[in-house]
C-alpha cells in the first residue's frame, strides 16, 4: 500500500478514547534510509525486508532510481535494490530537497565514483542541523570539499584514516562508515554515533562483507575490503516509534501491547518515561502498557523537581522529547525537559499550551511542565514529524475534536498511523486539508 497522497493532509481526530489492542512496530525510519543509501556501495542485488513504508523512504528510493539503480517494491514491506547501473553522482535537486537524509549518499558516491555532488538538503526545521562533520571527515578520508550552491566533493582513492567527530552525530558517523568500508587501510571513527540504527547500518554492511569492529560503541574500526556483495537484511524496529506508542497508551489510559519492539533498544526510554510514571511490562520482544495508569512524576530525592534531557545515545532520545512534553502534561506533578540537542524542537509547545497545557518555555533548550492539565481539542498545523506525533498524542488525550493539518509531516516518520490507531480504538480520519 503506497503512503497517503497528499491532498489528504489532515488528521480528525475524536480525543478521551481509551486505546486497547496490540500494534507492532514499523522498522526504523532512520535506519532503512542509511541502508537504502549503502546499496550503492555494491554492483549485487540486496532484498530488504521491515522497510517502513513512508514518504522519505519513497523519497530514498526515487533518489536510488535517479541516479541509475534498481529500486522497487516487492511486498507490503520489503523492497529490492540492485544499484548496479547506477551512472550519476550528482542526485535530483528536488528529491535532495525533500528530506535531510538525502546527504546519505554523499559517502557512497563518493566510494563509488571519487565523486558527489551534493545538494543543500532538505528536512524538519528542527534547530541548526551542521554538515561540518560529514565534510571533516570526508576531508580526514582524502577528499577535497567545494563548497557553493552545492557541496562538490572529489576525491582520487578513500584511504583509511583515524577520523574524530566533533560532534557525535548520526549521519555523519554513517556518512564516514560508508565511505571507509571501501577505502585503503583502516580507519577509526572516534566519538561515533552508536543509536540502534546506526548499529542496524554497521551489521548490514557487515552481512555484505564489511569489516566494523566496535559496534554499540562510540569508536568504530574499519577495515577497508575489496568489495561488498549482495545479500538480504531485515530493518531493526524503530524503538522512537515504540516510545511513541507507549505514551500513547499511557496518556489515554488503554491497555496496548507493541510488538516487534527490541528491549535492548528501550535501555534509555523506558526509565524516562518512568520518571513520568509510566509503568511498562518489557517480554522478549513487546512491550505491555497496562490500562488506567495515574501518571505521577517521580520526583528527585529531597523532593526536587526532576529533568529528562536528551542527548546521544545511550542518553534519552532527542527524537522523543516532544513526545515526553506531551505525557508530561497528563502526570501529577512539575518536570524540566532539557532538550539539549535542537535549539527549535519545543518551539510546538504552543500549541500544547492551547489545548490547555501548563508548559513554561524558559528559553529554546528548555520547558516547564506541570500537570496533569485537561486538554481540549483545537486546530493545529504540524511543524514536523515528532511534534506532529506529540500533538497527535495530545489530540487523542484531549476533550472534544482535533484537527491536525500537515499530516504529511507525520507521515514522514510514521507508516499508515491513522489506520493503525484506529486498530487501537482510536477515533482519527484523514480528510483533505
Amino acid at each position: 500500500m503506497a503512503v497517503a497522497p497528499a491532498l489528504a493532509d489532515a488528521f480528525v481526530i475524536e480525543g478521551r478514547r481509551p486505546l486497547s489492542g496490540r500494534i507492532r512496530a514499523a522498522g526504523n525510519k532512520n535506519g532503512a534510509l542509511p541502508i537504502l543509501a549503502a546499496c550503492l556501495l555494491t554492483g549485487e542485488p540486496v532484498t530488504l525486508s521491515n522497510v517502513p513504508r513512508i514518504r522519505d523512504v519513497d523519497t530514498m528510493v526515487e533518489l536510488l532510481g535517479d541516479l541509475g539503480g534498481d529500486a522497487s517494491w516487492t511486498g507490503a514491506n520489503e523492497l529490492y535494490v540492485n544499484a548496479a547501473g547506477a551512472s550519476k553522482f550528482a542526485p535530483d535537486v528536488g528529491l535532495c530537497s525533500k528530506m535531510r537524509a538525502s546527504f546519505l549518499l554523499a559517502g557512497p558516491l563518493l566510494s563509488r565514483f571519487g565523486r558527489a555532488t551534493m545538494p543543500p538538503p532538505g528536512g524538519d526545521v528542527i534547530g541548526r542541523r551542521r554538515l561540518d562533520p560529514h565534510i571533516h571527515a570526508f576531508n580526514e578520508l582524502g577528499a577535497a570539499i567545494d563548497v557553493g550552491d552545492t557541496y562538490d566533493i572529489t576525491v582520487d582513492g578513500l584511504r583509511g584514516a583515524s577520523v574524530f567527530l566533533d560532534e557525535a552525530s548520526v549521519m555523519a558517523t554513517e556518512n564516514t562508515v560508508m565511505a571507509a568500508v571501501l577505502a585503503e587501510g583502516e580507519t577509526v571513527l572516534g566519538n561515533a554515533a552508536c543509536e540502534p540504527h546506526v548499529q542496524d547500518l554497521c551489521r548490514f554492511l557487515g552481512s555484505l562483507g564489511a569489516q566494523i569492529e566496535g559496534i554499540e560503541s562510540n569508536v568504530l574500526r574499519i577495515q577497508g575490503v575489496e568489495s561488498l556483495s549482495g545479500g538480504d537484511w531485515s530493518v531493526g524496529p524503530d524503538h522512537i516509534e515504540v516510545g511513541s506508542f507507549i505514551g500513547m497508551a499511557a496518556i489515554t489510559g488503554g491497555d496496548v501491547t507493541i510488538d516487534g519492539a527490541r528491549p535492548k533498544d528501550l535501555v534509555s526510554i523506558v526509565p524516562g518515561l518512568t520518571k513520568l510514571g509510566v509503568l511498562v511490562e518489557i517480554g522478549e520482544d513487546s512491550v505491555h502498557v497496562p490500562s488506567r495508569q495515574q501518571l505521577v512524576v517521580q520526583d528527585d530525592l529531597g523532593g526536587m523537581v526532576p529533568k529528562l534531557e536528551d542527548g546521544p545515545w545511550p542518553a534519552f532520545p532527542s527524537d522523543l522529547t516532544s513526545i515526553a512534553v506531551t505525557v508530561a502534561t497528563q502526570a501529577f506533578g512539575t518536570v524540566l525537559m532539557f532538550e539539549k540537542m535542537f535549539e527549535n524542537r519545543l518551539f510546538f509547545t504552543d500549541k500544547l499550551v492551547s489545548m490547555g497545557a501548563r508548559i513554561i518555555l524558559c528559553d529554546p533548550h528548555r520547558a516547564v511542565v506541570t500537570g496533569p492539565a485537561q486538554l481540549v481539542g483545537q486546530r493545529m498545523e504540524s511543524p514536523d514529524i515528532r511534534a506532529g506525533m506529540s500533538m497527535l498524542l495530545a489530540a487523542l488525550a484531549a476533550e472534544g475534536q482535533s484537527t491536525i493539518g500537515a499530516a504529511h509531516q507525520i507521515d514522514k516518520g510514521y507508516e499508515r498511523i491513522d489506520e493503525r490507531l484506529r486498530g487501537l480504538g482510536a477515533s482519527i480520519e484523514r480528510v483533505d486539508a
